[in-house]
């Protein structure tokens, strides 16, 4: 497509406003899903976090991995097993986690910011006592649930201009590792940082009110709504979890949370920074 000048001017001073609601504050950016896996979208996420943190927004990016997990467990023959929607965690599995969570994906991220002129800094909910989790139940093995946020070490990374890059790696006080659901890790983060927004990339445009027709996207609902969407069956199966941590998020003092299709390049901006947004906005009342 071929932009002309007037119109690229047009877009910026469109976006001005926006720059200024959100600069010098936080959001957290929930990233997984289809636009984790394919390449071209991934490059497209990571230059859109680059430049939110260039015109003075500070960005933290939350991910998950499962996809990658999968293809390093199918390599040792190890079958992948998911009980409610979470994985079972053995202590190998664990391992397996770990090392690909915290170390290939996390590391790739961080390198595909920096050669995009950001900076990026790679952590796991491990370093710096992060994320503090106890065992979920026997059922899952290592799998945490989370008893306590600590964000001095983001803290510091945003004080000195860094993008954190965060890994979903729990642990207890005792040593041990644990694996974090993403969306609830990026909704307690979220909470825990007051941050502005948490943003939530998906593999759908949002909720719709009939799930065949995409054109009956409901833009915004407010919290005391998602009670009643639920029992109506617009909120379903696996969105119910991920409406559940926007709606926590909320509640932890997070001004505003969005579920938004990740499947569309550049989404992250054009919730942000323009008037139309894009997918489902959660607001408290």
């Amino acid at each position: 497509m071929n932009v002309t000048s007037d119109l690229k001017a047009s877009i910026l001073i469109q976006a001005l406003p926006y720059i200024q609601k959100y600069y010098g504050k936080v959001i957290v950016v929930k990233y997984g899903g289809n636009a984790m896996i394919n390449e071209e979208l991934k490059e497209a996420v990571m230059g859109d976090v680059v430049l939110l943190s260039l015109i003075g927004i500070k960005v933290v990016l939350v991910h998950g991995g499962g996809p990658e997990i999968n293809d390093m467990l199918k390599k040792i023959n190890k079958k992948s097993e998911f009980v409610n929607g979470l994985r079972v965690t053995d202590k190998e599995t664990m391992d397996i986690v770990q090392m690909v969570l915290a170390g290939k994906v996390n590391k790739s991220l961080v390198q595909l910011i920096n050669q995009k002129g950001g900076k990026a800094l790679g952590l796991c909910g491990a370093d710096g006592e992060m994320i503090i989790t106890k065992k979920l139940d026997d059922v899952h093995g290592f799998v945490g649930e989370i008893t306590e946020i600590n964000t001095k070490i983001i803290d510091d990374a945003l004080s000195n201009g860094y993008i954190p890059v965060i890994s979903t790696v729990g642990c207890d006080r005792e040593g041990n590792t644990y694996n974090v659901n993403a969306d609830t890790a990026a909704s307690r983060i979220a909470g825990a940082l007051k941050a502005e927004s948490l943003i939530s990339m998906t593999d759908i445009i949002g909720l719709l009110e009939d799930v065949n027709d995409p054109s009956t996207l409901i833009k915004s609902v407010n919290v005391s709504e998602v009670k009643e969407l639920i029992n109506d069956g617009i909120i379903s199966g696996g969105m119910i979890p991920k409406v559940d941590c926007c709606v926590d998020a909320i509640r932890r003092g997070v001004n505003k949370s969005f579920i938004i299709d990740g499947r569309v390049p550049h989404s992250i901006l054009i919730e942000v920074l323009t008037d139309e947004g894009i997918g489902t906005m959660f607001r408290g009342r």
